[in-house]
């Protein structure tokens, strides 16, 4: 295979292939909901752009191409709200989105103080269920999202990240 897919922070030259990757990955999940309206796909490249530079955003890159992203962002109450979560359809299954996952919540809580993580899903989409529970998530309740999907709300403590100060 030649190429290993390395993770590094977003930057502003990335905003676009973010927009683009985060458009095709999202349509299985419209597909899944008969929802074509769901907010990664209705998002415009200027407010991508927007978290770009003001949250905590990662991408996976194989070679100059980014193949994955996740964004993130701490709320009031000390929990760091994870979204976005996309890896390209033909890279999925090999660990990407875990790795993604694991840069956010680090950054999150070295940068930010997180306490604990926060990430919702839609409740028919399990293999994001799957993942999000094999890295220590648990269900915490439900919620509707704004474009009237139901969603599944997990959350897990940010002590199991010790901090290097």
């Amino acid at each position: 295979m030649g190429m290993s897919v390395t993770i590094s922070v977003a930057t502003e030259q990335d905003a676009e292939q973010i927009f683009r990757l985060q458009y095709l990955c999202f349509q299985s999940e419209a597909a899944l909901y008969g929802n074509y309206r769901i907010d990664p796909l209705v998002q415009t490249l200027d407010s991508v752009r927007e978290e770009v530079a003001s949250d905590c955003v990662f991408v996976a890159r194989l070679g100059e191409e980014v193949v994955g992203s996740v964004r993130g962002s701490v709320t009031e109450d000390g929990a760091a709200s994870i979204g976005k979560l996309c890896v390209h359809p033909r890279l999925q299954g090999h660990g990407i989105g875990a790795r993604l996952l694991r840069a956010a919540e680090a950054a999150l809580v070295e940068r930010h103080g997180a306490k604990k993580f926060r990430l919702s899903a839609g409740h028919r989409s399990e293999g994001n269920l799957r993942l999000y529970r094999r890295v220590g998530y648990e269900t915490v309740g439900t919620a509707q999202g704004a474009d009237g999907v139901p969603m599944i709300v997990l959350e897990k403590p940010a002590s199991t990240y010790a901090t290097t100060a």
